[in-house]
């Protein structure tokens, strides 16, 4: 294989490379992935999501009753990730313009089960992101500055730690220091200051990416532990990131559902070949 077809896109400027692979025959290894976000030798991206058939993968093949397509994720320093909230709306997206699904409602497997989405044929895509798990609390520590947090599972985990210290002075060029017995797989860490009523901005250092622009499993943590230490559990809240605007809503089930815009931007052919 000399080549391997791609597109690109992002939600909230939390950019993906994605490739068509609907059969199954494409492997996506870690050096792969590795490969291909790279923003200077590759196309660069925080992840890469192989579009797959859930029938075509054995990770998925329990959930091919619910879900035709399977979104296979890993991170970019290759690791597998569960789900990822801004990766599953650009996920929908390129299924409904590429006419692998219809507008509308309808399921993707993932590693952390069957999401449900809702994507028309153009505009923002919102995603069921289930409902969230509270855990003990935890602490993450930013140039010597600890931060007291909460640990919430959206199917991937995360300490949302809000702050009155203004977030964007903080220095997330490398992984806040956190408990790694608390995290055994490591963890997204969000830092928060509330701005307004069911209003807050986040900045995010995830697992396997570093800070990135936009987390969306992120931005439903960030609500759940919101609801957590002031128990507002109903109306829209809004969570301002770096790359735009995320809104979490959570319904009558206490699943948040996320909504936000989900772009493709270019596609074309990655070369193997590179020497």
């Amino acid at each position: 294989m000399d080549s391997i077809a791609f597109v690109k896109g992002h939600g909230t400027c939390n950019d993906f490379v994605l490739l068509p692979d609907s059969d199954g025959a494409l492997e996506l290894t870690a050096e792969l992935a590795i490969a291909l976000c790279d923003r200077r030798r590759g196309i660069g991206a925080d992840g890469v999501l192989r579009v797959v058939k859930a029938t075509a993968d054995p990770d998925a093949t329990p959930m091919a009753d619910q879900a035709t397509w399977f979104m296979d994720y890993r991170n970019a320093d290759g690791s597998l990730s569960e789900t990822c909230g801004n990766g599953l709306r650009v996920f929908a997206r390129y299924l409904v313009d590429a006419g692998l699904s219809s507008p509308g409602q309808f399921a993707i497997a993932t590693r952390g089960g069957v999401v449900t989405v809702w994507a028309d044929v153009d505009g923002d895509v919102t995603v069921d992101m289930g409902a969230p798990a509270i855990a003990s609390g935890a602490t993450a520590v930013v140039g010597g500055q600890v931060f007291e947090g909460v640990a919430v599972s959206m199917g991937n985990p995360h300490l949302v730690c809000v702050t009155d210290t203004d977030i964007a002075s903080l220095d997330l060029t490398t992984m806040p220091d956190v408990d790694v017995r608390a995290f055994p797989d490591g963890v997204n860490v969000e830092f928060v200051n509330i701005v307004g009523d069911r209003h807050a901005v986040m900045r995010v250092h995830e697992r396997g990416s570093g800070e990135t622009q936009s987390c969306g499993s992120g931005a439903c943590a960030v609500v759940a532990a919101l609801a957590a230490i002031d128990g507002t559990t109903t109306g829209e809240f809004v969570v301002d990131v770096p790359g735009g605007r995320l809104t979490v809503s959570p319904d009558d089930a206490g699943h948040l559902l996320l909504r936000g815009p989900a772009v493709l931007v270019a596609e074309g052919q990655w070369r193997t070949n590179q020497g």
